[in-house]
């Protein structure tokens, strides 16, 4: 057997276990929702919709918004596959790449995405950071889609974080954790250059659902 089999054997593995411990661990947790009424808005009038958090916040988003095919951008890294796998197993549909591997063709799965009337998500500081920054892609994607960004922030009440660049949050279980949505952000430049130039009001949208969520 070949190394690419063997890789892709643990993979597997390693996603099916991710999936049922997010699941298992997920339903513990005690979810509040802020604002949710600004995306449900959205999606009662067909608006498209592209969902931006920081990586740090993806696994307790993984659960609140499984099984509903919003398409998550996931990162061709090794690490990437996994979650790939996981999220595909959570009701997810994905698109490979990033803003530094497989970029145009990422962008072109997402636009495409969007116009065939599917929710995206994104996390701009990813996959490798700097954690809290926020790269053009989204605001490309916007541009060209007219879809609505939708800041989405997560706090919990007791959490494992990771040593990595993101600090990765594992809420642990029985947490109380906030789900907090900010207002829609609609990218209306028609200069590219113009509409990546947004991307200090998406951080600062960013900002204040995190705020409202540690409320």
């Amino acid at each position: 057997m070949s190394d690419e089999p063997r890789s892709w054997h643990r993979e597997a593995l390693i996603a099916l276990g991710g999936v049922s411990a997010v699941r298992t661990l997920g339903a513990t947790w005690r979810i509040r929702v802020v604002h949710g009424e600004r995306f449900q808005a959205l999606r009662a009038a067909r608006q498209p919709i592209i969902f931006v958090h920081w990586h740090g916040q993806l696994l307790p988003l993984l659960f609140q918004h499984r099984g509903e095919g919003v398409t998550v951008l996931i990162s061709e890294h090794a690490d990437g596959e996994i979650i790939a796998r996981a999220a595909e197993r959570l009701g997810f549909r994905t698109v490979r790449g990033s803003t530094s591997r497989g970029a145009a063709r990422a962008l072109l799965g997402l636009v495409r995405a969007a116009r065939e009337g599917h929710d995206l998500a994104i996390t701009p500081d990813g996959p490798r950071g700097p954690a809290h920054t926020v790269a053009p892609g989204t605001l490309v994607v916007a541009q060209r889609t007219k879809a609505a960004i939708v800041p989405v922030a997560v706090a919990a009440s007791s959490a494992w974080r990771l040593k990595s660049w993101d600090a990765f949050m594992i809420p642990k279980p029985f947490a109380r954790v906030t789900v907090s949505y900010g207002e829609p952000i609609y990218i209306e430049q028609a200069d590219v250059r113009e509409a990546v130039a947004e991307s200090g009001r998406v951080a600062a949208a960013l900002a204040a659902a995190e705020q409202a969520a540690n409320v």
